[in-house]
């Protein structure tokens, strides 16, 4: 198979298995489901799939394929930086029918695209970045719709097998990673995003880093020992917001006596204690990690683990440079929620730092800033109009995270205050003069 054809055959499979899962996140709920808003934070559901099949047309049917456009009347309404989640249901949106006649007419115009393609020529198309960007696209809205579900009330619409449990956890509590430079980065993932690039070299002195992220019954034990009423704990913005928002545990929990309980996709079970701990915001995270006496990983220490290898270079990620698949992370929603730590030796990283793909987000310390010599690529809306604003990083994807976009470079971003995205934590802590 030539290199035209192996890229035309990863575009296609990647376009299928984004829009499958598409598929079900839309056809698992009614259309009254489909077209309301479950939260002020999210979008409905409608509108997730056409903007999908806009973003599809604008960049691979008008702009790769030079076709005449499809539905050039609905280009506003579906960009996200015209109207605000919280404003879009007030908006002329297409109705469940037509959204997914929609999106399937601009799809079989994209099959004949890709037939055409070349691959080369302008950057957009070299090694079919364009369909990259789009599958990739689809999957974060995929991810979205993901949490919207978890947002929505009701009876439980989505299926799939428990996450595996742990045969043991991790064998130490801690890693210890050397202290030098590393590339931080990548010049050479030929569908990484704008804000992943350039490859530069970061110095990160020695630091310790936990090999698992925080479980639920680690994070019990914060909330038994008064965590949420501890004012020292927490930063002057995380108090008031904890205040102003009356936060005593993760969002979800729900305390029934002296039992916690937690509502799952529309199911609600027990405290899975062995599980990283999920929805909860960079503040809590925060305000734990002072409690246990350390503190959140900076963005570059957490990509300096995940990449870490003893000949000195970066892998791609922490287990090598080898693709996902079941047995090293937990991608892609093929469950419905975390893994037990330890769930995923193969996983690994160099230094015996588990989990660092897939299971839950984790908070960085970090601020979402461009990296040094950054160039917005293909427009500025991607990122560069995100940096410097009120971000904190997350990194390394969630069980919500598809493979095509969970590589150790991938950067993501929210306002320090949000919940309802996958996320959770692990801390690190600087040396002591003895371990130096």
């Amino acid at each position: 198979m030539s290199d035209i054809e192996l890229l035309r055959s990863r575009a296609e499979a990647e376009l299928v298995r984004a829009r499958a899962r598409t598929t079900l996140l839309t056809d698992s709920i009614d259309d009254a489901a489909l077209v309301a808003q479950h939260s002020p934070l999210m979008s409905p559901l409608v509108w997730d799939l056409a903007h999908i099949g806009n973003q599809e047309e604008l960049w691979l049917v008008r702009d790769v394929g030079g076709r005449e456009p499809l539905r050039s009347d609905i280009d506003s309404l579906y960009d996200a930086f015209q109207h605000p989640r919280a404003s879009r249901p007030a908006l002329p949106l297409l109705g469940p029918q037509e959204a997914r006649g929609y999106v399937g007419t601009v799809r079989d115009k994209v099959w004949d695209v890709l037939g055409r393609s070349s691959f080369g020529g302008r950057r957009l198309e070299e090694f079919g970045f364009a369909f990259g960007m789009i599958a990739q696209h689809e999957q974060q809205h995929d991810e979205t719709m993901l949490a919207t579900h978890q947002l929505r009330r009701g009876r439980p619409v989505l299926d799939a097998p428990a996450s595996p449990r742990a045969a043991r956890p991790p064998q130490a509590d801690e890693a210890i990673v050397p202290g030098g430079p590393f590339l931080m980065g990548t010049d050479t993932e030929p569908w990484a995003l704008d804000n992943e690039r350039p490859q530069h070299r970061v110095d990160v002195p020695a630091f310790a880093i936990e090999t698992a992220p925080v479980t639920n019954r680690r994070y019990l034990e914060f909330i038994a020992d008064g965590g949420y009423h501890r004012e020292e704990l927490w930063s002057t913005r995380g108090w008031a917001h904890r205040l102003a928002e009356g936060l005593v545990a993760p969002q979800f929990w729900e305390r029934d006596g002296d039992a916690w309980w937690r509502r799952r996709f529309g199911a609600l079970e027990p405290i899975a204690e062995a599980e990283p701990v999920v929805h909860v915001c960079w503040f809590e995270a925060q305000a734990f990690a002072r409690w246990a006496g350390k503190r959140l990983p900076t963005e570059a220490e957490w990509e300096k683990v995940a990449r870490y290898d003893p000949s000195g270079r970066s892998r791609r990620h922490p287990w090598g440079d080898e693709d996902p698949d079941v047995t090293r992370a937990n991608l892609g929603q093929r469950h419905l929620g975390p893994a037990e730590v330890g769930a995923y030796p193969d996983g690994a990283s160099a230094l015996g730092v588990h989990q660092m793909i897939g299971d839950v987000w984790e908070w960085c310390s970090s601020g979402f800033e461009p990296y040094p010599g950054f160039a917005a690529f293909p427009y500025r809306e991607y990122s560069e109009v995100f940096f410097g604003g009120d971000y904190r990083v997350l990194r390394g994807g969630s069980f919500g995270t598809d493979e095509v976009v969970a590589r150790s470079t991938f950067r993501n971003w929210d306002h320090p205050i949000r919940r309802q995205i996958f996320a959770g934590f692990r801390l690190a802590r600087d040396l002591t003069p003895d371990e130096i």
